[in-house]
């Protein structure tokens, strides 16, 4: 175990290159907390928030091969990954994708609610031509 003049503790390392925790090895822990000091990604759900189209998410992927605002694997190998700021990531998808999800919902509701009103009308429309061959 290394300790730096400046309070940095490597575990396995000696370099912390920085940081106040550096480890060359495997962690085990029964819990981690993560504080961010930016904000949490509620703000997907305010009525100001301009969620992206599915085509320009689509065109995204097609032309970068990752998601919007979440690092890819070459930057993934090159910094790391920051726990904190990738759940926090994370969250804002899931929470795009449960708008994505409601307003699916309600397409599909209105579309269910069209077939059911055709439906009854073509039932009708039946028993009308029914009649009309009844009374020739």
């Amino acid at each position: 175990m290394y300790i730096s003049q400046g309070g940095n503790v490597g575990i396995g390392v000696v370099d912390t290159k920085g940081f106040k925790l550096a480890v060359g090895g495997s962690v085990i822990a029964e819990r981690v907390k993560v504080a961010l000091q930016s904000g949490w990604p509620d703000y997907v759900f305010d009525s100001i928030y301009t969620l992206p189209s599915l085509e320009e998410t689509e065109c995204y992927i097609k032309k970068f091969k990752h998601l919007a605002e979440i690092p890819s694997a070459k930057e993934l190998e090159k910094n790391g990954l920051d726990l904190g700021e990738n759940q926090a990531k994370l969250l804002k998808k899931i929470e795009e994708l449960t708008l994505y999800l409601i307003d699916l919902n309600k397409k599909l509701e209105s579309q269910q609610q069209l077939i059911s009103d055709q439906q009854q009308l073509i039932t009708e429309q039946g028993m009308q031509i029914e009649e009309l061959r009844k009374n020739q």
